[in-house]
């Protein structure tokens, strides 16, 4: 199998940790989207959308989207632990609920911000009068983590980690780039964080590699 990604694109690290983490066999192609390699007719083969991650299996059948990755993964790959995605019903539905919460939410709200705090991807169009709106969005995000889905639990679903967890933590990570404090007055956010990090890791640190130099610069601006 070969997986086409870059440590920028949070599903892409995701999907990079998912991997690592469970020994999946795999050809880690890098897909350089910052200089256009996305772009290209030769990747746009490879992927109709052209976008960053996908997958091209061992007979050249090819998938995008990195949920509809996951699920393709855990149906193929049977040693993977079940906690990731639940076999069971009810278990495998909370994960979803958070999978498909997470587009308009976390993704949105921390992606967009990023965009246009950083001035990159095609939300840095927008006036600077649109910062406030997806600063308030992507705060009401995190707050819905800290109070909503991270009550009485370890984990975002549950008591053990599941993908729910691994991309939600990757999204937050664009509103760290920009300097934003995260867990300023969410102590639950940032024990869950830690908790992420930790059971993901090397391959957390591993997937951030990039998002930590920026991080790192950010905060040198700062002094």
């Amino acid at each position: 199998m070969k997986f086409y990604y870059h440590l920028l694109s949070q599903p892409s690290r995701a999907l990079y940790i998912f991997l690592k983490l469970n020994n999946i066999t795999a050809e880690f192609i890098i897909i350089d989207f910052p200089n256009g390699d996305h772009l290209t007719d030769e990747f746009k083969e490879i992927n109709r959308f052209q976008k960053v991650p996908c997958i091209v299996d061992d007979d050249g059948w090819k998938l995008a989207e990195s949920i509809a990755i996951l699920r393709y993964l855990m149906s193929k790959y049977k040693n993977i632990p079940d906690h990731f995605y639940p076999s069971d019903i009810r278990a495998r539905a909370a994960v979803d609920e958070y999978l498909e919460w997470q587009h308009i939410n976390t993704r949105f709200g921390c992606g967009v911000y990023f965009q246009l705090r950083k001035k990159i991807g095609p939300f840095a169009v927008l006036s600077e009068e649109a910062l406030p709106i997806f600063k308030f969005l992507m705060e009401s995000t995190l707050e819905a983590i800290e109070t909503l889905w991270l009550r009485g639990k370890k984990f975002l679903c549950s008591d053990e980690i599941s993908f729910a967890d691994i991309i939600a933590a990757c999204e937050i990570e664009q509103a760290r780039m920009t300097g934003y404090d995260l867990f300023e007055n969410r102590p639950r956010l940032k024990e869950w964080y830690e908790k992420v990090k930790e059971t993901t890791n090397p391959y957390y640190d591993e997937a951030h590699v990039i998002v930590n130099k920026i991080v790192a610069r950010s905060q040198k601006a700062k002094l």
